[in-house]
């Protein structure tokens, strides 16, 4: 893993090992620092699975934003989110989802994070451009950040765009997972999580390293639903690198686009830091043809259990290891939390919740106290 970076049409590496001047194969599992849309036309044709991109939102802000004590509150005031107009925003958008269609395989679908100052033109864009939009997935935040002038309603959710080459490609959809991490209940277009916080919000000199830092469970949630093991994912506006640390626990490739140096430097010290899954944590349930309610699969992506970890009842008799999606496993058998558990004990039903005991210093608790915990820290 390393940093490329382009000068004049060539690529040298400047940290990693040694790379040839010229790209001849994609740049596995590297950060290419330069311009987004220049160093997408490096990449060959159809080589990309999927392509996730947070763009600038354009938020057009004027002024310092203050909280009523006075504090400061960091917002994107950064350059690269300022544009002329709206036609030079538009002019950029489709620029550069020019080449993501372009490099995209024809079973390559594409998302798109983006927020009411900014998604609705980019989707015209990515219709205009020729892609078919599968979904818009609303991501209703938990702990949104209040509006503090109370001139307008609290802006609580962004909404991603998820779209195909066309609207008879082929594609991939992980139902059978989707539907396993939301405790066997079809997973639905409006996603409850976090805003990255705690620990995951990586700071410089005690500020936000990057602005719009997005959580890792919501691209655990992106990852896991639409691409394979060894899968290429390319995000062209990497920050702080999200998208492959995500990628690397997973074990799906990645590529990213960065120009901001401070931002590379962060990405490259947090992927380095992102371990992998184990192989046995890796496969997930095939597919086979509201809140305050939480899913198992949620305290997975969110790290609160991690995927890997052995679960067992309260009286030790079997042992059950969290895999990718949150189903356990046991042995030959398979299933979500409740449908082994009734499966081990040969019952009809069982409540997983309190079937299933999690070991912390010699000491058992019901994943249930997990969840309680995820509740309080989660609550508005």
């Amino acid at each position: 893993m390393g940093v490329i970076e382009r000068i004049g049409g060539a690529a040298v590496r400047t940290r990693g090992a040694v790379q040839p001047k010229a790209i001849v194969d994609l740049p596995l599992d590297q950060l290419i620092r330069d311009d987004c849309i220049a160093a997408m036309r490096a990449l060959p044709d159809a080589s990309i699975d999927m392509v996730f991109a947070d763009p600038p939102y354009n938020l057009q802000l004027g002024g310092d934003l203050n909280r009523p004590d006075g504090s400061h509150v960091d917002a994107v005031t950064d350059d690269w989110d300022k544009f002329d107009s709206f036609a030079a925003y538009d002019s950029f958008t489709r620029a550069w989802l020019a080449e993501a269609r372009r490099i995209l395989k024809p079973a390559g679908t594409i998302w798109v994070i983006g927020s009411y100052h900014n998604i609705f033109r980019v989707g015209t864009a990515m219709q205009d451009a020729g892609f078919w939009i599968l979904n818009d997935i609303v991501w209703r935040k938990a702990n949104p950040m209040p509006n503090f002038k109370g001139t307008r309603f609290t802006n609580a959710h962004e909404t991603l765009i998820w779209a195909s080459q066309g609207e008879k490609a082929r594609y991939t959809f992980n139902y059978r997972s989707m539907k396993t991490l939301n405790d066997e209940l079809q997973m639905r277009s409006d996603w409850v999580l976090p805003i990255c916080g705690g620990q995951e919000r990586l700071k410089r000199g005690g500020h936000k390293a990057h602005p719009t830092q997005k959580p890792e469970a919501l691209l655990y949630r992106v990852l896991l639903s639409c691409t394979k093991p060894g899968d290429v994912v390319l995000d062209p506006f990497f920050g702080t690198g999200t998208t492959g640390a995500v990628a690397r626990r997973l074990g799906r490739r990645w590529i990213g686009i960065e120009r901001e140096p401070a931002y590379c430097e962060v990405a490259l010290e947090r992927i380095a830091a992102a371990l992998p899954l184990d192989e046995s944590a890796l496969e997930i349930m095939q597919s086979a043809k509201s809140q305050p309610r939480v899913a198992f699969g949620t305290l997975v992506e969110t790290g609160m259990i991690a995927a890997g970890s052995v679960l067992t009842d309260a009286k030790r008799r079997w042992q059950a290891r969290v895999r990718i999606d949150g189903s356990l496993e046991c042995g030959t058998e398979k299933g979500s939390i409740h449908r082994l558990g009734a499966t081990l004990q040969g019952a009809p039903s069982c409540n997983g919740w309190t079937f299933w005991h999690l070991e912390s210093e010699g000491k058992l608790s019901p994943i249930d106290s997990v969840r309680q915990t995820y509740l309080l820290a989660t609550e508005p």
